[in-house]
């Protein structure tokens, strides 16, 4: 199944993708306040049962989408997890070496922005930057999760572009700041129940800036598997459920180009991953 959340008729709810429609389950299940909610009680597991005899509620096109999970507690972002994009920071000029455990960092759920909806270039900075990545969403929260019986805490997988601000990043060695501008990381447009992706399945992931691909890769690059991720953050904090796992992007980036390219009003740019869907974010520039 498809989970999404989406305000409908000036109001915020979430629900399921059923072809061209959505039903809206938060109005069918009142009981769970939000998809974070559905996924903590479990249930989301026969998210197919739930919408049996409800006819959807609006087209896809009608909505307004909102990221998967609109406020997550936390929002885990792995860096330089793919082996080809290690290389090509190396290549560019910067001094990393591979680490024993995955680096990673946090984003605040304010810097995220739904499928459709704007990436805003903020204006401070004229180096907005794509990574199309994959979004884990833990279903089962725990702390000291082990790699055997990760995947047993994951609901499902979606899309995400992890918008860099590169000159903000590089402020510090840690690179939050350039992370966390609003609006900055496209989330969605929906996140696939884990029991269509086999786990390690590999993915086909694709960028796109204005129809033009500018990374395009698989899963099975990565150096820190998910199950690590996993293990790694909740072995610092417990996870819960509606937490959010972005695993790193692949190569291709613009800030690596020679020169450098960035994306600017008017662009498009969208990250597409087998099985799961299409992100669609038009940029434009901060008010």
């Amino acid at each position: 199944m498809k989970l999404l959340s989406f305000i409908h008729q000036g109001r915020e709810t979430w629900g399921a993708v059923v072809g061209d429609g959505v039903v809206d389950l938060g109005l069918a299940m009142p009981q769970h306040a939000s998809l974070a909610d559905y996924i903590a009680s479990g249930e989301y597991a026969q998210a197919a049962q739930h919408v049996e005899g409800l006819a959807p509620a609006a087209k896809l096109a009608d909505i307004r989408f909102l990221p998967v999970i609109p406020r997550s507690e936390k929002i885990i972002c792995a860096v330089r997890n793919y082996m080809d994009h290690h290389q090509e920071v190396l290549a560019a000029g910067m001094q990393r070496e591979l680490s024993e455990q995955p680096p990673i960092f946090l984003r605040v759920w304010r810097s995220q922005c739904a499928h459709n909806e704007p990436i805003v270039r903020p204006r401070v900075s004229e180096s907005l930057d794509w990574e199309g990545e994959l979004a884990v969403i833990i279903g089962k929260g725990g702390r000291d999760i082990a790699e055997a019986h990760a995947y047993d805490h994951v609901a499902g997988y979606a899309c995400y572009n992890d918008g860099s601000v590169r000159e903000w990043q590089f402020h510090a060695k840690q690179i939050a700041s350039g992370k966390n501008f609003e609006s900055t990381g496209g989330f969605g447009p929906w996140m696939v129940t884990a029991d269509e992706i086999a786990p390690g399945r590999e993915l086909k992931l694709e960028t796109r800036l204005n129809g033009e691909v500018v990374q395009s890769s698989h899963t099975g690059h990565m150096i820190f598997s998910i199950p690590k991720l996993i293990n790694y953050a909740s072995t610092i904090f417990t996870l819960t459920p509606g937490d959010v796992i972005a695993t790193g992007t692949p190569a291709g980036v613009g800030w690596s180009k020679k020169p450098p390219r960035f994306m600017k009003a008017g662009d498009v740019c969208e990250v597409e991953i087998e099985g799961i869907g299409v992100l669609r974010n038009p940029i434009v520039d901060q008010d």
